[in-house]
């Protein structure tokens, strides 16, 4: 591996998140960031509901369907994965900025059935220049039950430019021409 590695744990002089003053209120949905999104699309893959929190938390609930098992009748370990990296991306929309995932590692404690609601809740821990500390839980049987699955991960802000220069063209144009100003400024939030 080249390069160095991103740690997951916030350096000294760090400074802790603050929520935009514009943010959401905690409750509010979210909504989807762009409709062809594997995580918050509505016609496909794992059409996540994402609400603001309290501070900088985000929660969504996820269901696990059949089209989402690994071994039978379990979820698979990637789609929890990405359940949790959408769910840690959208916290990005509470600080009003761009952020893409620098590192994300996730630790599975407990098999997550076909057919569980899988309780997702995430907060940014501090942030350091671009970087943003963040980690999420994913619990079944209730926002209280027991922690299925885990992540802590490390966003880098970035700047729009960012996806002009690395996406297709086609999804591009087509996130630009959308005339909902709120859609066109979350085309571009989250995920590399």
């Amino acid at each position: 591996m080249s390069g160095t590695r991103t740690a997951l744990n916030p350096p000294d002089g760090s400074r802790a998140p603050v929520r935009h003053p514009d943010a959401p209120a905690p409750g509010d949905v979210l909504g989807g960031h762009y409709e062809g999104c594997f995580g918050c699309g509505q016609e496909h893959g794992l059409r996540l509901e994402i609400r603001a929190g309290a501070g900088v938390s985000v929660t969504a609930e996820f269901t696990v369907d059949p089209i989402h098992q690994g071994a039978p009748g379990l979820a698979h370990g990637g789609v929890l994965t990405s359940a949790l990296d959408e769910t840690l991306g959208s916290l990005s929309w509470l600080q009003r900025v761009i952020a893409v995932t620098g590192r994300l590692e996730t630790d599975f404690l407990r098999p997550v059935p076909v057919g569980t609601v899988l309780h997702l809740e995430a907060r940014v821990t501090a942030v350091h220049g671009r970087k943003i500390y963040s980690e999420a839980t994913g619990r079944i049987g209730g926002p209280d039950g027991p922690v299925a699955v885990r992540a802590a991960a490390v966003f880098i802000e970035v700047k729009v430019d960012h996806f002009l220069k690395n996406g297709r063209p086609a999804e591009i144009d087509a996130a630009l021409a959308d005339p909902d100003q709120v859609k066109l400024a979350r085309a571009f939030e989250v995920n590399p």
